[in-house]
């Protein structure tokens, strides 16, 4: 097993791809691990302070953060997929959608808005509530603006010189992972996430904006496949890889933004679907519970307001 210790893997230092690659090879990039370790830190620290508060915080939305968010996007930067995303098309096509599609989700999933909220101390939450009512950021977290994005980056990151000077440049390539991750969260933390943050509107919305994502990456990923020029040509030529042929690996690349553009997209419906339904039985619940009160204090109004019986022998 090879780790490399390192902003960046040289492709000449890597033996040809198989899948078993992806769990021998590995490039541990120091400055992720630290903001991975800090971050899952802060998380479980806020977690044991409501616990010694006596409050407790739900531990699925811990392993979702922690394993589903976190877990998700250490792997897809430092295994093989960190150290191959820059060799070949598909691998870096797989690292993208697992940081726009995938992490994004559990990270959501996992409420740490709400964490935060409730285990600040009040200055805390008082600056933190100051910036989710921010004009900035009700302005990018509604759901058309996350919408644009979503849909429109992929085309401009692929069809621009910005995806070859992306692999070109170390450091614009860890810009490019932080735009994937920052773009999913902007758009899918209003419509599947836990948190009171700005662009949160009704279930049949969000299920209408879910389904109108689903073409633009269907034809995305088609587009890509039929591709006549090759994507970022002139720096894969130059690689010179005698185990890889860049034109077949774009369509490799291509097919899997197709397919799992369209999987993620329905189970990400569903997810939506589900909390519809939840959402509403929620709601079915309060109701009834209101409607017994309002019967109760009713009836008691009545026994209230009935007459005295007449005393024995009056």
């Amino acid at each position: 097993m090879q780790t490399l210790f390192a902003i960046g893997v040289d492709p000449a230092d890597l033996p040809p791809f198989t899948v078993g690659a992806l769990f021998t090879q590995s490039s541990v990039d120091p400055l992720l691990v630290t903001g991975v370790v800090l971050v899952a830190a802060a998380y479980l620290l806020g977690v044991e302070r409501l616990r010694r508060g006596g409050v407790h915080w739900p531990v699925g939305r811990t392993v979702s953060f922690l394993v589903g968010g976190l877990g998700t996007l250490s792997f897809v930067t430092m295994s093989g997929v960190g150290a191959y995303d820059e060799t070949l098309f598909s691998v870096h096509m797989v690292q993208h959608m697992v940081l726009v599609m995938i992490t994004p989700i559990f990270l959501a999933l996992g409420a740490p808005v709400t964490l935060a909220l409730r285990a600040l101390p009040k200055g805390g939450r008082r600056r933190l509530t100051a910036v989710l009512h921010w004009r900035v950021a009700r302005f990018y977290m509604h759901p058309l603006v996350g919408f644009l994005l979503f849909i429109g980056s992929p085309w401009l990151l692929y069809f621009t010189g910005w995806y070859e000077a992306s692999v070109e440049n170390v450091w614009l390539h860890e810009l490019l992972h932080v735009h994937f991750l920052v773009s999913g969260c902007i758009f899918f933390w209003p419509l599947v996430g836990l948190d009171p943050i700005p662009g949160r509107v009704g279930y049949p919305f969000r299920i209408l904006i879910m389904f109108a994502t689903m073409p633009f990456h269907a034809f995305l990923g088609l587009t890509i496949m039929q591709y006549s020029s090759l994507l970022a040509g002139g720096y894969y030529q130059s690689l010179d890889l005698p185990w890889s042929d860049p034109f077949s690996d774009q369509r490799v690349g291509g097919g899997l933004l197709w397919a799992s553009g369209e999987l993620v997209g329905l189970l990400m419906v569903g997810a939506a679907l589900y909390q519809w339904m939840r959402a509403s039985e929620r709601e079915a619940a309060r109701e009834d519970r209101r409607l017994d009160r309002e019967e109760a204090l009713r009836l008691h109004e009545q026994a209230q307001a009935a007459p005295e019986p007449p005393a024995p022998g009056g």
